[in-house]
């Protein structure tokens, strides 16, 4: 049974802390007890010089002492003889809380110098093994003397004396054989996690690293794959397994004390008195949406309506859980679908930059069980375990997934319940479970023959299922359009660029990313305060447009959208603004001008979800028209641009038929119209040919 203090808040020392977990509970494990109910017990150092640092540094000599203690309070506080009758087979285990300092670490953090000291670490969980009983203590009975003898049994989680044999005796001193009774025998649940560093605090490019937990008693199923926790516990080093040599390389592992879940928004920004008044300066502004799509990402191009929409992601709808547990979904999915070269994944790179929780993978390299679940079997015990994907990794978070059309169909129908029930759910090899994957997708996508074929519709184009495409909110088409002007602007864009030089860099070192890195997020530590805007550079984002104001940084831009999520989550729509939704579905569902995609349920709750963005990023607590207005011009411009039937209404006119539509017309037909075509074309040539000749000259 594990009992402990009441929470206690220090700045600097660890503490004695824990939840009861059982219905055996104490006010307070401190003496002497608080004066004041809120008033917090004493630190370990107020109580004793030293003691703050032994828990840290031996906490194997520690334990003990705190375990013993607590009993013999437990001893005086109620009847000791019932508890010596009745209550002699519980366990008093206790845990720490409070600031660790310098052994507060992560999986990478983790090395030599930890080795059998109190540590806090902090991680997502990815494995989790089935809870499985140990044995403690054997009872085994002689029919020869009658007699009864028991044996306890200690490893390396033991904080009591020194590892014992794992094999349980078969015969007695005299050689008389022994039968074990398992009924009178005393076990202990135990179960192992692997806890994995969190995606955001991995350095880009390495792969994650990860410690395995072992969980006994009452902290088995603390947490289950993708959630994020805080493991206190002693690290521990394992010898291994003797076969015929023993090895001088040991693994090792954490034995836990207590564990405990971590928020998702607890690993937010610290906001100033600075940051609160630059960003409600920011909202008040009536063009908040354009300044915010403008740095998104502005070494790109253009694709205004493009970066407004992954803002409204970013920032996310209302979730909802109705009174009959009915779960309605407020994050947002976006598909991006066009020609090879406009900047799809660089889009998917600043969504990735921006968002605080981002997992990327591609459709080639990604399975169905790898972005969801897998059931994966135990090499070392042989048992199966279950191991998170990584739509559950990216809870409360967004998934990046580049190169969607490579994906093979069975895979990608493995996250159709993820992106609109939000939940993994497992039923293979006797596992029945359901993990949560509450995140957006943000998806790229090439057409089905490479290039867009404005020919065909939407649909052929990119050749997903209907039951899939209908869980995008945001479907949009980017086409590599030929213009001369606008190539001409994107050329001045690209190379402006790659003219660009960071402050200090003279062109002839080579810069170290790392260094780039902490110019960037230096503003964004804990405590300073965040510069609202960056100096426009006409080489880096582009000409000036009259009028436009500078870019806001990378830093600012994440805190507010962090405030947005954090403070408004939950905005209330006004009867206008569901007046309005209601009247624009019902015109969407009878226009003739929607042939792009259908018009759905799915596509109602699209703009309700856009509108609470849209709010969320006005910081406003009500959804008013004006988000209304400004979400069906994004879903007009989703559902009623076609380019498709563009292409036919420009063929009716009498244009320049594309190359793209010979593979669907006759040969013959295109045979005799090539002839034809080409004659009058050399003609015309012949006869305008000196006039050109004098004007290129």
């Amino acid at each position: 049974q594990r009992v402990a203090a009441l929470p206690v808040v220090h700045p600097t020392r660890s503490l004695l802390s824990s939840p009861p977990c059982s219905p055996l509970t104490h006010p307070s494990l401190t003496h002497p007890p608080p004066t004041h109910p809120l008033s917090p017990p004493p630190d370990l150092a107020d109580f004793k010089d030293d003691l703050h640092s032994r828990a840290l540094l031996a906490p194997v000599e520690c334990l003990p002492a705190f375990e013993d203690a607590l009993k013999d309070m437990k001893l005086e506080q109620e009847d000791a003889q019932k508890i010596l009758t009745e209550d002699h087979e519980h366990t008093y285990n206790v845990t720490f809380s409070g600031e660790f300092g310098a052994n507060k670490v992560t999986p990478r953090c983790l090395g030599s110098s930890h080795l059998g000291r109190l540590v806090e670490l902090r991680g997502i969980v990815t494995r989790c093994t089935l809870v499985r009983p140990k044995m403690v203590k054997s009872v085994h009975y002689c029919e020869a003397t009658g007699m009864t003898s028991t044996r306890e049994y200690r490893d390396v989680t033991s904080n009591r004396g020194l590892p014992t044999p794992t094999t349980y005796p078969s015969r007695d001193i005299d050689g008389n054989l022994l039968s074990t009774q398992f009924g009178l025998c005393t076990f202990v649940d135990q179960q192992i996690l692997t806890v994995q560093e969190l995606p955001e605090t991995a350095p880009p490019g390495q792969l994650p690293r990860s410690v395995e937990v072992v969980l006994e008693g009452d902290l088995r199923d603390a947490a289950k794959p993708g959630d994020r926790v805080s493991c206190v516990g002693i690290y521990k080093a394992v010898a291994p397994r003797s076969s015929g040599s023993i090895s001088g390389v040991f693994r090792a592992l954490i034995v836990a004390t207590g564990v405990k879940q971590l928020n998702t928004e607890l690993s937010g920004p610290t906001f100033t008195e600075a940051d609160y008044d630059n960003i409600t300066d920011l909202a008040a502004e009536e063009d908040v949406i354009d300044q915010l799509a403008a740095s998104l990402a502005p070494s790109i191009y253009g694709y205004s309506w493009i970066k407004k929409a992954l803002v409204l992601l970013l920032a996310g709808g209302r979730e909802r859980t109705l009174q009959n547990g009915t779960h309605l979904r407020g994050d947002l999915n976006c598909l991006l679908v066009g020609d090879p070269g406009v900047a799809k994944s660089q889009l998917l790179r600043a969504v990735m930059n921006i968002a605080p929780l981002c997992v990327s993978t591609t459709g080639r390299g990604s399975s169905g069980v790898g972005l969801t679940a897998a059931v994966v079997t135990d090499q070392d015990t042989g048992e199966r375990r279950l191991e998170a994907g990584a739509m559950v990794l990216a809870d409360r978070g967004v998934v990046c997934i580049d190169e969607f059309d490579k994906m093979n169909d069975g895979d990608r129908v493995a996250i159709h319940e993820v992106m609109e029930q939000q939940t993994v759910t497992i039923a293979k090899a006797g596992i029945l479970t359901q993990l949560n994957a509450r995140c957006s997708v943000v998806a790229a996508a090439n057409p089905i023959y490479g290039h867009y074929d404005r020919s065909i519709s939407i649909t052929r184009n990119i050749g997903l299922p209907d039951s899939l495409l209908s869980r995008f909110d945001l479907l949009f088409v980017v086409l590599d359009n030929n213009d001369a002007a606008r190539d001409r602007e994107i050329a001045d864009h690209v190379l402006g660029q790659h003219r660009f030089r960071p402050a200090g860099d003279d062109g002839t070192t080579v810069r170290d990313d790392s260094l780039i890195d902490e110019l960037v997020d230096d503003g964004d530590k804990e405590g300073g305060e965040t510069q609202m805007r960056v100096k426009y550079d006409a080489r880096l984002y582009g000409p000036r447009v009259p009028g436009a104001k500078d870019p806001l940084s990378i830093p600012f831009l994440k805190k507010y959208l962090a405030f947005a999520r954090q403070r408004f989550a939950a905005p209330e729509m006004t009867p206008e603004a569901t007046e309005a939704i209601a009247e624009f579905y019902a015109e969407l569902r009878n226009s003739p001008d929607v042939a792009a995609l259908p018009v759905t349920v799915r596509t109602l709750e699209t703009v309700i979800r856009l509108s609470c963005a849209h709010a969320k990023v006005r910081l406003s607590p009500v959804v008013e028209l004006t988000d209304v207005e400004e979400v069906m011009a994004i879903v007009d411009l989703i559902l009623k641009s076609d380019p498709s039937a563009a292409e036919a209404g420009r063929a009716s006119k009498g244009n320049p038929r594309d190359n793209r539509t010979k593979r669907i017309r006759d040969d013959s037909e295109d045979e005799a119209s090539d002839v034809s075509e080409d004659s009058e074309e050399e003609e015309e040539e012949d006869e305008e040919g000196g006039v050109g000749q004098e004007g290129e000259g």
